[in-house]
């Protein structure tokens, strides 16, 4: 059985790029940056960042294309490998992309007025009482 399937989390590097293909379909390519930490040799903390590259098709891309830079998301896809041949070197190329299937936005909303007025709206919810067992939404006992 084989398998291509990839889900990462990260950061947008800049503002997804929205164009159309010759068919109509329209497309959004956007790069996405992941970090993680580990100790070298001396065990200094280092930090590693691989890049994505990725492209979302159709209504996916209307979604990619209202994203900013440093958006925190998710995207779950696959990974596809295609040739091309630019016209100003006629050199071929393989690129290896991330071709979208869903994605969510992780992130708070964006900008400080959005931000502060979240904050002075929103209250923690209540924590449970675990004495009384769990409960719905509604406060109705579950289980």
């Amino acid at each position: 059985m084989q398998r291509n399937r990839l889900e990462v989390f990260g950061y947008i590097s800049a503002k997804p790029a929205l164009r159309y293909l010759p068919s109509g379909t329209p497309v959004a390519n956007v790069r996405l940056g992941e970090s993680y930490l580990y100790q070298d040799a001396d065990g200094k903390p280092q930090q590693h960042t691989n890049w994505h590259n990725l492209s979302f098709y159709g209504d996916l891309s209307r979604v990619a294309a209202t994203f900013e830079k440093g958006d925190n998301i998710f995207i779950e896809g696959t990974i596809e490998q295609r040739q091309f041949t630019p016209k100003a070197d006629g050199v071929q190329r393989i690129v290896h992309e991330v071709v979208v299937r869903s994605c969510h936005l992780i992130a708070a909303p964006r900008g400080a007025a959005a931000r502060a007025s979240v904050a002075a709206t929103s209250e923690e919810p209540p924590i449970p009482d675990l004495q009384r067992g769990a409960t719905d939404h509604d406060g109705w006992p579950v289980g």
